[in-house]
């Protein structure tokens, strides 16, 4: 480990939950070995883009709810039959870009089955996840977008916990426009995904995932078992 890799762990080691910590001019090898660095720390999101280096130490609360917008994904496989396949947060990079981060959670949906049965995925020769989830607690995720855009990924939900609301995204030529339905859950709003968020905070996640099943089967008029 070198000096400088040292520095930034030992930085990361005590960062409080929900602190973002930024530098300057960092060289991709730095950034290279800092994620190697990084195997007991999972919560912990890295962001790089041309020597800006971005670390996110998470709330439990941020967790939860991109753990939630899974269980969303989960049951919108399940019911619509279709092939989904989760990368978590996944470090995404390309050295030749100079960019790297690491998403809330991502899904291959219509990619789906050109990465089934691959351990690693790499941006050179593997498509990039469908959509990206960003939670909002403390920090913005809008800084990654322009990374997103430049891998090429097609959709991205975000939750703004600041606004309380939820906001979906799709990519255009470079750059992205705000969406109110995803392209590939015609049936899924950002509304709809604000409510059922709104539940898991009242009603607990299992319950919410539940009411969300039935109302989608009532949606896509599937009867019940």
């Amino acid at each position: 480990m070198s000096t400088r890799s040292t520095d930034y762990r030992e930085a990361i080691d005590h960062m409080p939950e929900g602190a973002m910590l930024v530098l300057q001019d960092v060289p991709w090898d730095d950034y290279e070995r800092l994620l190697e660095d990084l195997p007991d720390r999972p919560g912990v999101r890295v962001t790089y883009d041309h020597g800006r280096l971005e670390i996110m130490s998470p709330l439990r609360k941020h967790e939860k709810y991109k753990e939630f917008f899974a269980g969303l994904v989960r049951v919108l496989a399940d019911e619509l039959h279709i092939d989904v396949e989760s990368s978590g947060s996944t470090t995404w990079k390309r050295k030749r870009d100079a960019k790297g981060t690491e998403p809330d959670a991502c899904f291959h949906i219509a990619k789906a089955k050109e990465v089934i049965g691959k351990e690693e995925l790499d941006l050179d020769v593997d498509p990039p996840p469908d959509v990206a989830v960003e939670i909002d607690i403390t920090n913005e995720s809008l800084s990654k977008f322009p990374i997103y855009a430049t891998f090429g990924v097609p959709e991205i939900w975000r939750y703004d916990a600041k606004q309380n609301c939820v906001l979906m995204y799709e990519l255009r030529v470079n750059a992205y426009a705000e969406i109110n339905a995803s392209r590939f859950f015609p049936m899924i709003t950002a509304s709809v995904l604000a409510g059922f968020l709104e539940q898991s905070k009242t009603n607990g996640q299992t319950a919410a995932l539940i009411a969300f099943r039935r109302w989608l089967r009532k949606s896509l008029a599937i009867p019940e078992e």
